[in-house]
C-alpha cells in the first residue's frame, strides 16, 4: 500500500511532516490522519536497518514510539545497546534508565546516518542530534505534536537531552569520544548574528579570547556583545560596522541596562550583572583598538569609569553561636560528597570550584601527621597546600576510598592538560556545585532555624542565612584575629594579592570593640596628656562622636592619638609628650619593650661618649616609665650615666630633663 501511494520515494520526504508522521499525539491507531505512513513506519524502519533509506530526526522525533531497537534485533542485527547499557551501569545509572536512554538515542542516530552499531557513533553524531532537537521546537508545526514549544522544551526535548548526555557519558568512558562530560545540559541559546561587517570583528575577537580565557569568561563576553548588537538593532538599525559606534550610543545602551525588565525576573540587571556587560563590551573596543582591527573605532567609547560602582564589603564571616548550630547538621549529612565538600570549606577556606575539582590523590600527611590537602590552581591558576582538620580529613579519606576504584576515564585538565581522576564524581560526570554545596547547606539552614524570607518560587517562602563560600570568610577572619602572618593567610586562601588578604588582615569587630572600650569607656585605665581630657568629659559631642567612629584609624605604635580632622595634620611628630597622645594597659608590652631599648641606647651613647644622645634617649625612658607608672605598672628606673650630669654641669643654662619633659623623636 505505501508502495502505491508513494511510487518515488522522494516524494514521500518532501511531504509535510504531519502526512509523514501518520498519526499525531491524539490520534489512535484507528483515527490516524495518513493511516498509509503510519502502517507503513515497521517497512520504513527496516529499509533504514537494511541501509537503504536514512530519515531526517523530525519523522524520527515526530513519531514518537518507535522500537528501533527491538526491529533490529528480530533482523538479527546488532546496534551495540546491550554493552552501553553494562557500561553505563557501572557508572552509576540506573538500569532502566539506561536502557531507554541507550536504545532511543542508538536507534534514532541510526537511523538517521545508515550506521551500524554504537561504536560508529561519534561527537559529531551527539552534536547533529543535538541542533536537530533544537531546531524541531522552532518548527512552524510543532502545534501539531506538542502543545507549545515551551510544553517541548520542557518535557520531551529535555528527556531527550538527556539519553543524549548519558550516551555521551558512556562513550567519553570507554575512550570512543573526546568530548568530556559536563554536568549542565546544553543551553538553548541561539547563535550571535550580527550585520556582517560586526558578526566578523566579534567572532574574530572572541576566537582569540578563547585562546587565553576561560570558557566561562568567554561566554560573558559574548552575551555582552550580542546584548549591544540586539540593542543597536533595535535603536539605531542603520549602524551595520562597530566603527559607526559612538560614545552615545554605548550609554544609551548602559542606561537601558540599568532601566528595562528582564525577560526571567521581570526586574532589570542587578549591578554585578551590569558591571559585567559594561566590562565586556569596553574590553572588545580596547582588544580590538590594541591589536589594529578594521571596521572598529579605534578607542574605546566606555571604560570601568561608565559602570555601576558597588560598596566595598567586609567579608560575611560566621558567627561563632551560628556554627555551632550548623555543624552538628553537617557532620550528620547522608551523602559522603556533601559531607566532605562542606567540611573541607568550613575548615580549608578553599574556593567550591577548588574543592570540586580535587584530585582523588589530594590527600596527604606532613612530617607530624597533621592532614594536608592539596588543592588545584583553578582561579588564580596555582596550585598550593593547606593544612586541613582531621574531622574534614576524614570525611574526605571515605570519599577517596568509595572512588579509588571508579571505573571512569581520566579528564583532561584544561589549564594543564594533565589527565585527572577526580575526586567529587558521580554517574561519570563531576557532581555539581548546587548538589555539593546549596543544595545541603539550605538543607541545614533550614534544620537549624538560620532563615529569612525568600527563596524560589513556589518553595517554602525562605532561604538560608549562610552559603558555603561564607565559611572561607570565616577561616580568613578567624586566621587574622587569631595572629596569622599575612603571607599564611594569603597562602592558605590563595590570594594572589596582599590586597585581597589585608581584607581579612584588618582589625576585627571584637579587635575594633575592645580597644574602643579601653579608651572610650567609663573608667577606662588611660595614660597620656589625652588622658585628662577624656576622663573629665571636656571634649565636645562632635570630637567624641568622630573618635567613636574612626577609632581605629588613630593607633599608634604605643597608644592611639586622639586629635580631630580640624585640627589639621600633626607637624611635630612627638607623640610622647603630644597632648593628643594617649595609651592603654593593652599597650603596656610594647611600652616596656621600648622602653628596653631607650635603656640600651642610653647606655651604647654613653659608651660612645656621645652626650647629646644620652640625654636624647634618657628623656624618652624617662617618659616611659611615667606612662607605665600611670597605668599601674611598676617599671625599672632609669638613672642617667655619667657623663649626663657632666653635661649638666657644664650646660647650667639648659633646662634639665624632667619626668613629664618633651624627648625627641629618635
Amino acid at each position: 500500500m505505501f508502495r502505491d501511494a508513494w511510487p518515488k520515494i522522494a516524494n514521500w520526504f518532501a511531504a509535510p511532516l504531519v502526512e509523514r508522521v501518520g498519526r499525531l499525539p491524539e490520534e489512535t491507531q484507528k483515527t490516524a490522519s495518513y493511516p498509509v505512513s503510519f502502517n507503513a513506519r515497521p517497512y520504513l524502519v527496516f529499509l533504514g536497518l537494511r541501509g537503504y533509506l536514512t530519515f531526517d530526526y523530525a519523522w524520527s522525533f515526530g513519531t514518537g514510539q518507535i522500537r528501533v531497537d527491538d526491529a533490529a534485533a528480530g533482523m538479527g542485527l546488532d546496534l551495540g545497546t546491550s554493552k552501553l547499557i553494562e557500561e553505563a551501569v557501572a557508572l552509576g545509572y540506573n538500569a532502566n534508565s539506561a536502557r531507554q536512554a541507550m536504545r532511543w538515542t542508538v536507534g534514532r542516530i541510526a537511523l538517521h546516518t545508515g550506521i551500524h552499531h554504537a561504536s560508529e557513533i561519534t561527537d559529531g553524531h551527539i552534536a547533529e542530534a543535538l541542533e536537530a532537537i533544537r531546531l524541531f521546537s522552532e518548527r512552524d508545526d510543532l502545534h501539531h505534536f506538542y502543545p507549545s514549544a515551551q510544553n517541548f522544551l520542557g518535557n520531551a526535548a529535555k528527556q531527550w537531552i538527556t539519553h543524549l548526555h548519558q550516551l555521551q557519558v558512556v562513550l567519553f568512558h570507554r575512550g570512543q569520544v573526546a568530548t568530556q562530560p559536563r554536568k549542565l545540559m546544553p543551553s538553548w541559546k541561539p547563535p550571535l548574528v550580527l550585520p556582517s561587517r560586526m558578526q566578523a570583528v566579534a567572532d574574530k575577537w572572541l576566537a582569540a579570547r578563547r585562546l587565553t580565557d576561560a570558557p566561562a569568561t568567554v561566554e560573558k563576553l559574548e552575551i555582552a556583545v550580542r546584548r549591544f548588537g540586539e540593542w543597536l538593532a533595535e535603536h539605531d538599525a542603520g549602524i551595520v560596522s562597530f566603527a559607526d559606534v559612538t560614545r552615545d550610543h554605548c550609554l544609551g545602551w548602559i542606561e537601558s541596562l540599568a532601566e528595562a525588565a528582564t525577560e526571567k525576573t521581570g526586574r532589570p540587571l542587578g549591578a554585578v550583572t551590569r558591571i559585567q556587560r559594561i566590562s565586556g563590551l569596553s574590553q572588545m573596543f580596547r582588544d580590538t583598538a590594541a591589536w589594529e582591527y578594521d571596521d572598529v573605532p579605534g578607542y574605546a567609547p566606555i571604560t570601568a569609569r561608565d559602570a555601576p560602582k558597588l560598596p566595598q564589603r567586609i567579608p560575611r564571616f560566621i558567627p561563632d553561636h551560628e556554627l555551632d548550630l550548623l555543624m552538628p547538621v553537617i557532620n550528620d549529612i547522608s551523602c559522603p560528597f556533601q559531607r566532605a565538600a562542606l567540611l573541607i570549606a568550613r575548615w580549608s577556606g578553599a574556593r567550591r570550584d577548588e574543592i570540586r575539582h580535587l584530585p582523588i590523590d589530594c590527600l596527604d600527611h606532613y612530617p607530624d601527621a597533621t592532614p594536608r590537602l592539596r588543592l588545584p590552581g583553578r582561579k588564580t591558576y596555582k596550585e598550593r597546600v593547606v593544612p586541613l582538620h582531621q574531622d574534614a580529613a576524614d570525611a574526605l579519606q571515605k570519599v577517596i576510598n568509595l572512588r579509588k576504584n571508579g571505573p571512569e576515564r581520566p579528564f583532561t585538565d584544561p589549564r594543564t592538560g594533565e589527565q585527572i581522576r577526580y575526586l567529587f564524581m558521580d554517574h561519570g560526570k563531576l557532581l555539581s556545585l548546587h548538589y555539593l554545596f546549596n543544595t545541603p547547606i539550605q538543607q541545614a539552614c533550614m534544620a537549624v532555624g538560620l532563615v529569612v524570607p525568600g527563596g524560589k518560587k513556589n518553595g517554602p517562602g525562605v532561604r538560608g542565612t549562610i552559603s558555603a563560600h561564607r565559611f572561607r570568610h570565616t577561616v580568613g577572619t578567624q586566621l587574622a584575629e587569631r595572629g596569622a602572618k599575612l603571607h599564611t593567610i594569603m597562602k592558605v586562601l590563595g590570594h594572589s594579592s596582599v590586597s585581597m588578604a589585608l581584607i581579612y588582615a584588618q582589625i576585627s569587630d571584637q579587635e575594633v570593640l575592645r580597644d574602643y572600650k579601653s579608651v572610650l569607656a567609663p573608667g577606662a585605665v588611660i595614660a597620656g596628656p589625652a588622658a585628662l581630657d577624656l576622663k573629665s568629659g571636656v571634649l565636645p559631642d562632635d570630637a567624641v562622636h568622630w573618635l567613636k567612629t574612626n577609632f581605629f584609624k588613630t593607633e599608634l605604635e604605643l597608644g592611639h592619638c586622639l586629635r580631630l580632622p580640624t585640627e589639621g595634620p600633626c607637624e611635630c611628630d612627638l607623640y610622647l609628650t603630644c597632648a593628643k597622645f594617649v595609651t592603654t594597659p593593652d599597650y603596656t608590652p610594647r611600652l616596656q619593650a621600648r622602653l628596653e631599648v631607650e635603656q640600651q641606647l642610653v647606655q651604647d651613647a654613653d659608651e660612645r661618649g656621645w652626650t647629646r644622645e644620652v640625654e636624647r634617649h634618657t628623656a624618652v625612658a624617662r617618659r616611659l616609665q611615667a606612662l607605665l607608672t600611670d597605668l599601674g605598672e611598676t617599671p625599672g628606673h632609669t638613672d642617667p650615666p655619667a657623663c649626663h650630669g657632666a653635661w649638666a654641669a657644664s650646660n647650667p643654662d639648659r633646662p634639665q630633663i624632667e619626668d613629664d619633659s618633651a624627648g625627641s623623636p629618635s
